[in-house]
């Protein structure tokens, strides 16, 4: 990297009317409008940014102290003294951060159908996030350009000051501002994703969705996630999980829970019927006299545990339906029935517990 001053052709103490008067006197020779020459435009561009440099008191005085600055030099300041004894540690030990970083994790929600959660599904997701630049494959530069090294810290990504103290000299360290302590900077950033290395699109990502997952649950996908700046690794991508409701059929662990209406003549003779499952058709025989709040319990046809193989049950409430419109002969058929089994009129029985819990709690539906 060419010397700022030695470029404009002026002393390291020049006075800023010095440097300005430098400047404009080469801009006027090598401005490509009057100057044709091959290297022209080059130099222009040297001369143009060691005046930038140079006119500005702040800069000016980083790229002394970066420099051949004296207070930087000789041996007695905190800096020489850990880098004697520790190996160059303290001031000089900093060393410049990388642009590339780890991208920011996401989470997106999906809505599932319970008939899903028994064998689970497979779902493509489209994802807005952010993705690698195609146009400078995360080197944010202009194609044919690349980062160069800081004239004010010289690829540190630091500068070092002096102050002076009743023990010496200190040397101290910070993040350099110009480079903001990359140690590069990009005169030419990518225009497609302005120097970031990075774009936000739609992409769409494959998720296999395995059985037995419930509302709430995170599946994490590892490098799923957005892009890092520069191109960085990706973070991951978290789906969280909601199980719409079923009309007809609620979860119980690992078991389906439904109830079914059964009418008091099925009930008193027995029936059989045919249910449709989440996964099929199932036959179910109904014993005669079978009563409210009795549980037929169907084997195998539940949901698949999230870690084993083996299914849950299909447990159906029976809920025997009483008619409530009934014409003349209905009525009489019902009265001759009553009179022949000469029924006891109703009456307080044992109190069982969890009869109601399964009228109510265990069947209801949501």
């Amino acid at each position: 990297m060419a010397d700022h001053y030695e470029v404009l052709g002026v002393a390291r103490d020049a006075t800023p009317e010095e440097i300005k008067k430098a400047y404009r006197k080469l801009a006027r020779q090598l401005h490509p409008d009057v100057n044709a020459s091959a290297d022209a435009s080059e130099r222009f561009k040297l001369v143009t940014h060691a005046y930038d440099v140079l006119s500005d008191p702040e800069q000016r005085a980083r790229y002394d102290v970066g420099g051949d600055s004296p207070g930087a030099a000789g041996f007695g300041g905190f800096g020489d003294i850990f880098e004697t004894f520790f190996g160059g540690g303290g001031a000089r030990a900093a060393r410049p951060r990388s642009r590339r970083e780890r991208g920011q994790d996401a989470l997106v929600k999906v809505t599932i159908e319970l008939s899903d959660v028994v064998f689970g599904v497979h779902r493509e997701l489209e994802v807005d996030t952010a993705i690698l630049c195609d146009t400078c494959s995360g080197s944010c530069c202009q194609p044919g350009t690349q980062p160069v090294t800081c004239d004010i810290c010289h690829g540190s990504g630091h500068v070092q000051r002096t102050v002076r103290s009743l023990l010496g000299n200190a040397v101290t360290s910070a993040p350099c501002a110009t480079c903001q302590g990359y140690g590069t900077t990009i005169p030419y950033p990518c225009a497609t994703c302005h120097g970031q290395g990075r774009v936000r699109a739609r992409r769409t990502v494959a998720l296999d969705i395995p059985a037995g997952v419930e509302t709430g649950l995170r599946l994490q996908l590892p490098g799923s996630g957005e892009v890092g700046p520069a191109g960085g690794p990706n973070g991951d991508l978290y789906v969280e999980i909601h199980v719409a409701h079923n009309d007809a059929f609620s979860r119980e662990g690992d078991d389906l829970l439904a109830t079914l209406e059964v009418s008091m003549p099925d009930a008193v003779l027995g029936a059989k019927t045919t249910i449709t499952s989440l996964d099929g058709t199932v036959d179910l025989e109904l014993r005669p006299g079978v009563q409210s709040g009795d549980v037929l319990t169907i084997k195998g046809r539940g949901i698949t545990p999230l870690r084993g193989s083996d299914r849950g049950d299909l447990r159906v409430g029976v809920q025997v339906v009483t008619p409530t419109r009934l014409d003349a002969k209905e009525r009489a058929l019902i009265e001759e029935f009553a009179a022949r089994s000469k029924s006891p009129s109703p009456q307080l029985a044992t109190f069982q517990q969890g009869l109601f819990s399964k009228l109510r709690d265990r069947f209801r539906q949501g």
